[in-house]
């Protein structure tokens, strides 16, 4: 296959160990030191003060968006804020019930159980979680046959942070079990800089507003990406400028990394350049695109698509996907409108 997404520098996951671990020590550890997200942190200050208020444990939370906008950094901050610990763990990572019972029955009181990729439980595993989540009980079924019985064991009250990308996989009765769903939706370009000028004086890096602005511009409206950005603009301006970041700096350094002004780079340009050039425009089949382009179907889906779509660059029709003329203009290329090409 093609380049792989991780090998992307804008790709939203983490890449490396040492990225992971830089990445955590940027998080955010309260909801006063979140910046963006404005409606989902109100409300998870609410729902948090009001169960300290009561001395409960915080209902169920699901956090569903695209990756990489802080479902995992959220997950710790109510943790946090409940002063409590977390226990991380994902969907594809619990393949057996067994497993979860395990991770269920050594929780304590209001302790907070993150799932990440919660979508991707399997139903075995899922039916263990219901009466968990809903009852806070496990069931087990000792013996077999007409000598089978089943034994109840009672759990702590605790709280499952759930978070997924894919919110349409999950299904109802898993869904239905979430006291609060929340969207975590990409930041707007003034948060994204406000992340980038954080980011820069915790990792003691010079950098001027235009710099910061030039970073979150093409940050794609995502931390995780903005943040990755600003470190390899960090080894640019190490090397070639003193370590100090201005405009001029930041826009040599994502020039170089192939990141161009509105964020889009190689895989971004390929899958707009063969819908426009090989497929007339579109529309045009998802599957055909990822043989065109040498990808899966999944990383066009859920990697590249979501910011296309977000600039206006791509439609999704019935019949398949479209290039618009905002695509033909960001790329310099001659554009017919439909009318025109019907002309042909």
């Amino acid at each position: 296959m093609g380049k792989k997404t991780d090998e992307r520098i804008t790709s939203p996951q983490p890449q490396e160990e040492g990225d992971i671990i830089l990445d955590q020590a940027l998080r955010p550890q309260r909801l006063a030191d979140l910046i963006g997200q404005d409606h989902v942190r109100e409300n998870l200050s609410i729902l948090i003060e009001a169960a300290k208020q009561r001395d409960e444990a915080l209902d169920h939370v699901l956090l569903y968006g695209p990756p990489g906008l802080g479902k995992t950094t959220l997950a710790h901050i109510i943790a946090n804020e409940m002063e409590m610990s977390i226990r991380v763990t994902s969907g594809p990572a619990i393949e057996r019930a067994g497993d979860l019972a395990a991770i269920l029955s050594n929780l304590r009181e209001k302790e907070v159980l993150f799932i990440d990729e919660v979508h991707r439980l399997g139903r075995a595993v899922e039916e263990i979680l219901y009466p968990a989540m809903e009852d806070f009980s496990l069931d087990f079924v000792i013996g077999k046959g007409p000598s089978a019985r089943s034994i109840r064991l009672k759990l702590p009250r605790f709280t499952v942070v759930g978070a997924t990308t894919r919110l349409a996989l999950l299904t109802a009765p898993l869904r239905t079990r979430f006291g609060a769903i929340f969207r975590v939706d990409f930041y707007d370009q003034e948060a994204l800089e406000a992340i980038v000028r954080r980011a820069a004086w915790v990792l003691e890096v010079e950098i001027d507003d235009a710099g910061a602005a030039e970073i979150a511009r093409r940050g794609r409206g995502t931390p995780r990406v903005a943040l990755r950005l600003l470190r390899r603009v960090r080894d640019f301006a190490q090397v070639r400028a003193d370590g100090h970041i201005n405009e001029e700096v930041a826009r040599q350094a994502l020039g170089l990394l192939d990141v161009d002004e509105r964020g889009l780079d190689e895989l971004d340009r390929r899958v707009l350049c063969t819908i426009i050039e090989k497929f007339e425009g579109g529309p045009v089949g998802l599957d055909t695109v990822a043989a065109a382009v040498s990808e899966e179907p999944d990383t066009i889906m859920d990697v590249v698509e979501p910011y296309l779509l977000r600039l206006g660059f791509l439609d999704r029709t019935p019949r398949g996907r479209v290039a618009t003329g905002r695509a033909y203009e960001h790329l310099d290329l001659p554009y017919l409108r439909p009318e025109q090409q019907s002309l042909l």
